[in-house]
């Protein structure tokens, strides 16, 4: 059970400025519901550029839904060059703390709120922009996201990164990668260096055997979509291959999930595309 503060639990029960702004001047998109943790931030500025109103929509846990709440109160009455001075801690501080394994949705609230600054003024995408190698595979995380994750809040582990970014907590295939930036960040290591880039996932051998592609296709699975899935009590199971179609069937939380299509096609089929064939297609099995 987790230890949540008093004003966690009133912003989790009673979540303020649930909703949607229309005519909003600013709008971030961060998560994946594939992932368990999605939020839509929505804000309008008043004549002098002060922000009137923000919104919210979100789908995660408790801390998600408490942290979202939150932050669109703070961010009233701000300017935007006063609202994107706050960091992921001012928000889990106002909460009066997180859990450890709950920052991840203090940091997923900062992204949002840069991202839909950052859509204001550019009149760009909606959505965060990944910027930088993506070194978590499993949670699409960065190495600037990690990066700025470590620095911002003096993290020293691997496991501190998984909390506050997801990053790592999927596979770990990641974990070494992760290692290095955190020697790099905080100065432990005098030739900390960028990391390689690298797959888990063997690269496909031109043509495959039909033995050597369901290998690969269920070493993709496991390594990375499964755990990804298996962090929200989500799995998945490989039923059969025929050619290039590629049958599953959700298990746990998957198999009653109302976004179980667009994981399929989103996340599996995407990911299988990218490591076994670009010609995969994914159908789920109907029981």
């Amino acid at each position: 059970m987790w230890d949540y503060t008093d004003k966690v639990k009133d912003h989790f029960f009673n979540p303020r400025n649930v909703g949607v702004i229309e005519d909003a001047d600013g709008v971030g998109e961060v998560g994946s519901l594939a992932c368990g943790d999605s939020l839509k931030l929505m804000f309008k500025l008043d004549q002098d550029g002060k922000i009137a109103d923000a919104k919210f929509q979100t789908f995660g846990c408790g801390s998600a839904i408490a942290t979202s709440s939150v932050l669109t109160e703070m961010i009233k009455g701000k300017t935007l060059e006063e609202a994107e001075q706050l960091t992921n801690k001012d928000i889990a501080d106002y909460l009066g703390g997180l859990p450890e394994q709950k920052m991840h949705c203090s940091v997923m609230g900062y992204e949002a709120l840069q991202a839909a600054i950052e859509n204001h003024r550019s009149g760009g995408t909606k959505t965060r922009q990944l910027e930088g190698k993506v070194i978590c595979t499993c949670f699409g995380v960065t190495e600037k996201e990690i990066e700025h994750v470590v620095r911002e809040n003096n993290l020293e582990t691997v496991e501190d990164v998984t909390n506050y970014c997801k990053a790592g907590g999927g596979c770990r295939s990641c974990h070494s990668d992760i290692e290095m930036i955190i020697a790099k960040v905080r100065g432990t290591s005098e030739q900390a260096v960028a990391t390689t880039e690298q797959s888990d996932a063997p690269a496909a051998a031109k043509p495959l055997t039909n033995i050597q592609k369901i290998k690969l296709i269920e070493q993709t699975l496991n390594q990375q979509i499964r755990p990804a899935l298996q962090v929200d009590g989500g799995d998945l199971e490989l039923i059969d291959v025929i050619g290039d179609k590629v049958v599953i069937a959700f298990r746990g939380m998957c198999a009653h999930c109302n976004v179980a299509e667009f994981t399929m096609t989103e996340v599996v089929e995407k990911k299988l595309r990218e490591f076994v064939s670009p010609q995969i297609v994914v159908e789920e099995h109907k029981q």
